[in-house]
């Protein structure tokens, strides 16, 4: 399997929603209940949410391909200052098609968003993401030198939370 990455743009939109469609639900099937899920994917991905993450929101979308069909994504967002001074980027999404997982797509997309961080804004800054503390993806990122920064229950709308591990990584 040759893998390539590649910036996406706002033409990837409807690919990405395909992809978050499988990769997304698939992650969360047996940890967020139905409606949630459903309220989820409207919330990030969307046509419109996702135009609007592009646009006016700054999240930098990738797409990895496998033998010219994607496999997966990843996006990473510049927040600004962390409270020791450095630059901090959220990595807002990263997933990969089930079977694919623990194949090397999603190390590779992972590195790649931290390449693209470090050119954008030099070290040392720091990359924070998200996981809900029930998906094993936890110990992926833990294995990627990720660890555990704190935790919490974050409201986004509809009554529902997003019970999270914040995870960071500090760039040399």
């Amino acid at each position: 399997m040759e893998l390539s990455i590649r910036p996406a743009t706002t033409a990837d939109i409807a690919l990405i929603g395909q992809l978050a469609d499988v990769c997304f639900r698939h992650t969360y099937r047996d940890i967020l209940s139905a409606e949630q899920l459903e309220y989820m994917m409207d919330w990030m991905y969307s046509a419109e949410n996702l135009r609007k993450q592009m646009t006016e929101e700054g999240h930098v979308y990738f797409l990895a391909e496998a033998d010219g069909k994607a496999v997966g994504y990843v996006s990473v967002q510049l927040e600004g200052k962390a409270e020791d001074g450095l630059p901090l980027w959220h990595l807002q999404k990263i997933y990969v098609l089930p079977d694919l997982q623990a194949g090397g797509v999603g190390k590779r997309l992972f590195h790649h968003a931290l390449s693209y961080v470090r050119r954008q804004t030099g070290a040392p800054c720091r990359v924070e993401l998200n996981v809900n503390r029930n998906n094993k993806a936890v110990g992926f990122y833990e294995h990627l030198g990720m660890r555990r920064m704190r935790q919490g229950d974050f409201p986004i709308g509809n009554g529902y939370y997003m019970n999270d591990y914040i995870m960071g990584i500090e760039i040399e």
